[in-house]
């Protein structure tokens, strides 16, 4: 099988995780607009979770509901005693709370699973290759990316054929308008948070089984998922799927043709949108 050809199937699969993570960080920020810089730490806590309930003897399969869920949970909680009470304030406050607690969830995490990293064994259906003619590749990445096209149709029937969608698309234009129509603007507020919590962890437990666990993977995602926000648009649903895919794809096809460059490419792919498109590929102004 041609290396780049495989190399853009990796990048599709890689897109594919970078948007069910960043797809939260771009709701959020949509409607609550409120810069969230502790999204890779659930991201973190989700990959953790996998690990923790994959040794108490969980079946895998098992984490992937209730990883999300449990963080969601954690989340909405988070929103509903912290969080609230700094929508008002500047974005400078968002980011001095959101990074304090991201650093105070990653010293947990040191402190009880320790500073080392750890593997998570894919599940036993979802282990070897699958061979087509010529082409190989993991079975579990496979299902890495049908779990992010599933994810794609869930969130995207939410958001359009739903009144929560409907709500996140009219509060992403105007949340004053969204407080105007009489809706409980603070539970919307804490729904939108755990859902893009839960689908950060979701990207974690998935990631687990790829690359393993360890206490610092939350800062290396919370900055793919920004690039993939930024890339697409900030608070757009099609944007982050555009930018995951663009950065998985970017980063996938350089560690080929220069692999020191690979994590550089993806900034200057960043930069080159930002200067054609200002507010990325499909973002508004």
């Amino acid at each position: 099988m041609n290396v780049y050809l495989l190399q853009l199937v990796n990048g599709i699969g890689l897109g594919m995780l970078y948007f069910v993570l960043a797809v939260g960080l771009s709701i959020i920020f949509g409607l609550l607009r409120f810069v969230n810089f502790s999204h890779g730490a659930f991201f973190l806590l989700g990959a953790y979770g996998c690990y923790q309930l994959v040794q108490m003897g969980l079946d895998f399969w098992w984490t992937l509901l209730l990883g999300p869920l449990i963080i969601g949970v954690f989340a909405w909680l988070v929103e509903t005693f912290l969080f609230r009470k700094a929508y008002h304030l500047p974005h400078e406050m968002h980011i001095l709370i959101t990074v304090g607690l991201a650093m105070v969830l990653q010293e947990a995490v040191i402190m009880y699973w320790g500073p080392l990293g750890n593997n998570v064994a894919p599940p036993d259906l979802l282990q070897g290759v699958v061979i087509w003619g010529d082409f190989i590749y993991p079975t579990y990445r496979l299902f890495v990316i049908a779990v992010g096209v599933v994810m794609a149709l869930v969130l995207g029937a939410i958001l359009e054929g739903t009144r929560l969608g409907a709500v996140v698309r009219a509060g992403s234009e105007s949340t004053e308008m969204v407080s105007l129509l009489g809706l409980n603007i603070k539970r919307i507020f804490a729904m939108v948070f755990a859902l893009g919590a839960a689908t950060a962890a979701l990207a974690g437990v998935l990631a687990a089984p790829i690359r393993g666990v360890d206490p610092f993977m939350g800062v290396e995602a919370l900055s793919i998922a920004f690039v993939a926000v930024v890339v697409g648009g900030m608070g757009s649903f099609a944007g982050a799927l555009a930018g995951g895919l663009l950065v998985g794809i970017v980063q996938s096809m350089m560690s080929t043709i220069w692999p020191p460059g690979a994590n550089l490419m993806i900034y200057v792919a960043m930069a080159l949108v930002l200067l054609l498109r200002p507010n990325g590929l499909l973002g508004r102004a």
